[in-house]
C-alpha cells in the first residue's frame, strides 16, 4: 500500500452455487492485521451513479474507518492530512465494491471520500469515533494539489459542503 497506514483487508470468503458467506467484522483477525481499535458507531449510506462524497475528516475526534460496499461499486480515496508524516498530502486511491468484497482501514488524521461508480452503491463503514459536525471539514475534492486521479467520464454530483470544501494547503489538518 502506498501509506503503509492505511491498511487492506481481503476477507477469506467461502463461496458455492448457494452464494457467498464472509466475516465482515472479527476484532481478533482485524488485531491481528493490525487493526486493533475499538469501532463506537457503523454507518450505511446508499447513493446513485456519480455521487461524491467527500472529502469529509473531523478536525477534533478524528475517525478511523472500516469501510466497504455492499451493493455496486465505488472509487475510494484517503488522503493523509498528518502533517508530521512523511507521506502528508498523499492519498489511496483503489476499487471497492460487492463484488471484489474488499475492505480498507482508514485510520484517524486522513480525509476520505468515495465516488460511485456503479449505477448505486451501499456504502458501508464502522467508526472509532462518533461524529462531531462542529469539528467536521471538507478537503476539496479536485485540489490539483492532491493529484488524485478521478474515473473518467463520471460527472460528480455533489453536495453544498462538499462544494464548498478548501484546499489542502489552506485545510485545518492534524
Amino acid at each position: 500500500m502506498a501509506i503503509p497506514d492505511v491498511l487492506l483487508v481481503e476477507p477469506d470468503v467461502h463461496g458455492d452455487t448457494r452464494g457467498f458467506f464472509f466475516e465482515s467484522y472479527n476484532r481478533r483477525a482485524l488485531a491481528a492485521a493490525g487493526i486493533d481499535v475499538e469501532f463506537v458507531q457503523d454507518n450505511h449510506s446508499r447513493s446513485r451513479r456519480g455521487v461524491l462524497r467527500g472529502l469529509h475528516y473531523q478536525i477534533q475526534h478524528a475517525q478511523g474507518k472500516l469501510v466497504r460496499v455492499a451493493e455496486g461499486e465505488v472509487f475510494d480515496v484517503a488522503v493523509d492530512l498528518r502533517r508530521r508524516s512523511p507521506t502528508f498530502g498523499r492519498h489511496v486511491a483503489m476499487t471497492l465494491s460487492a463484488a471484489n468484497r474488499r475492505m480498507l482501514y482508514i485510520p484517524p488524521g486522513f480525509a476520505h471520500g468515495f465516488i460511485v461508480t456503479s449505477e448505486s452503491a451501499d456504502f458501508l463503514y464502522k467508526a472509532t469515533e462518533y461524529w462531531h459536525p462542529e469539528h467536521e471539514r471538507t478537503l476539496l475534492w479536485n485540489d490539483r494539489a492532491l493529484g488524485i486521479a478521478w474515473p473518467a467520464g463520471i460527472e460528480p454530483i455533489l453536495a453544498a459542503k462538499d462544494l464548498a470544501g478548501v484546499p489542502l494547503a489552506s485545510a485545518d489538518c492534524y
